[in-house]
């Protein structure tokens, strides 16, 4: 372990919750100039460490260093004076505000008066220093996602940080903005910043970090340069155990289509893009990945198709039949299956247990109905099986759901639903906030669930999960289909490029 004197120093932090233990004796090195990556699988105390550095959390025991000397934040005020600043993964920003009013919110002036023209110029001038430049009258409901990244860490710098903490700060930028986010975290590392990201993206850390520190169940488990270990050597050290290889998929024995849109068009909330004349179509055994930035209309583009929501125009056929009427019940009984992406609010009633949550979809169909009543004996039995086929971790059927990781709440959702073995199947970011483990079962489930002959909408905002298990891939941008790919001819680049909203004639 290094010396006090040395950059920052975390010795031995610990932090637990309840009975939950975060943080367990975490010892951890910064140097200044270097590109740091925490690297661990969700709940592995990533954040809750960098909490810590931040001044969010006070540790239970343990001591922090900077340049030697012993130091406690006792707020996060405490750590911005010491220059410490953290950028979280959802991004802190007041949508309705511009550019140069967010950065002000809560900055200290040593005038009681505030310039707002000197201000701007400042910003821009730190903006042209770092490679981050943003119009500072830009009002944030205006900029993509990798802009609004870009004013976060301009704000941590416009109130002069020296240490720079990111949260997965590439979840939900398109590749080029990720690429374009590297290349800032470099150019602020060699101006001499301290710069850390949380993350447990693998092809992140090879791209990007000078070390890595693995972190699992709380406990540093390696600490190295990046370069002293391959990307399975890093899997493996998140994970505790060799990562098995990624499931082969079988060539395509696709049917006929099972699932239609033509030209659907669709309001949209809060001012995210709607639809506009989205027309796709999905085959028997064939895995349709739709990819986008968040807020292109793929949250009208699912509930329209699972009917809950209303097209505008168009029309929707399910299995040769017009179903752009029919209700939500409607399309379950004709073979449609959804599963959306806020699994505990729309998917699962976290309050309740495992039985009773496989009752929600079909306790009006046989067998679970019985005339007037519901069958919790079939429901049990389901749940019961459902934990053997799928690995639930859990203690038992009569566990409340909300009390289980996210991975088992997923395992479950998807269960239920391919119980049905339906004809359609919609499913809306599968795999976020899942560790790898986690993932993997998921991904699996999908590929069973499409040798099995079902259609399938795969709908993600992570690329790497699309490429992998597409048969065709689709991006949607301001709510409509800006280009198709081919498994065969899928290419990153050119995927990356229209999810950014750079048209290609060859999509």
């Amino acid at each position: 372990m290094a010396s006090a004197g040395e950059g920052v120093l975390l010795s031995s932090i610990s932090k637990r919750f309840g009975e939950t233990v975060a943080n367990d004796r975490v010892d951890l090195t910064l140097r200044r100039g270097e590109i740091h990556a925490l690297l661990g699988e969700n709940g592995a105390g990533k954040s809750t460490l960098m909490n810590i550095l931040s001044g969010v959390y006070m540790p239970d025991s343990g001591e922090i260093f900077i340049d030697g000397e012993k130091t406690r934040f006792r707020s996060p005020w405490d750590a911005v004076r010491r220059g410490i600043g953290m950028v979280h993964q959802h991004f802190q920003l007041v949508n309705a505000f511009s550019v140069l009013d967010n950065i002000l919110l809560g900055a200290t002036e040593s005038s009681l008066r505030l310039h707002r023209r000197e201000a701007a110029q400042r910003v821009e001038a730190v903006g042209r220093e770092h490679g981050l430049h943003i119009d500072p009258h830009a009002l944030i409901w205006q900029l993509t996602v990798g802009q609004r990244q870009k004013v976060e860490i301009l704000k941590l710098l416009y109130r002069g940080a020296d240490f720079l903490l990111l949260d997965e700060p590439t979840s939900m930028l398109t590749p080029g903005e990720a690429a374009d986010l590297y290349v800032a975290l470099r150019r602020l590392a060699d101006a001499g910043k301290y710069v850390v990201f949380i993350t447990h993206k693998l092809r992140e850390v090879a791209a990007t970090a000078d070390r890595v520190t693995v972190l699992r169940r709380g406990r540093v488990v390696a600490s190295f340069g990046k370069s002293e270990a391959s990307i399975q050597e890093l899997g493996a050290l998140m994970v505790g155990a060799a990562m098995p290889p990624q499931r082969l998929i079988s060539a395509g024995n696709f049917g006929g289509a099972v699932l239609k849109v033509r030209e659907g068009r669709a309001t949209a909330d809060r001012g995210a893009s709607g639809l506009k004349g989205v027309t796709l179509e999905v085959r028997a055994g064939e895995i349709l990945g739709i990819a986008g930035v968040a807020g292109n209309g793929q949250v009208e583009l699912a509930e329209c198709v699972a009917g809950i929501r209303s097209l505008q125009q168009g029309q929707i056929w399910l299995n040769g039949h017009d179903m752009t009427k029919a209700n939500a019940l409607s399309r379950l009984r004709a073979g449609l299956r959804f599963v959306p992406e806020d699994r505990l609010g729309m998917g699962l009633v976290p309050q309740l247990d495992m039985t009773d949550n496989m009752l929600l979809r079909d306790y009006r169909e046989r067998p679970l109905a019985k005339g007037m009543w519901v069958s919790r004996r079939v429901a049990r039995e389901r749940a019961e099986n459902l934990i053997r086929d799928y690995d639930v971790r859990t203690p038992g059927t009569a566990t409340a759901v909300r009390s289980l990781s996210g991975g088992n709440q997923q395992k479950i959702l998807i269960g239920r639903e391919v119980l049905a073995e339906p004809v359609a199947f919609i499913v809306a970011q599968p795999t976020r906030g899942l560790d790898i483990a986690a993932a993997r079962a998921v991904h699996d489930r999908l590929l069973d669930l499409r040798e099995s002959g079902a259609g399938i909408i795969l709908i993600s905002e992570d690329l790497d999960e699309i490429l992998q298990l597409s048969d065709r891939v689709m991006v949607l941008y301001d709510g409509a289909i800006c280009g198709t790919w081919h498994r065969q001819d899928a290419n990153r680049g050119d995927i990356g490029a229209v999810m950014g909203g750079h048209l290609l004639d060859a999509a």
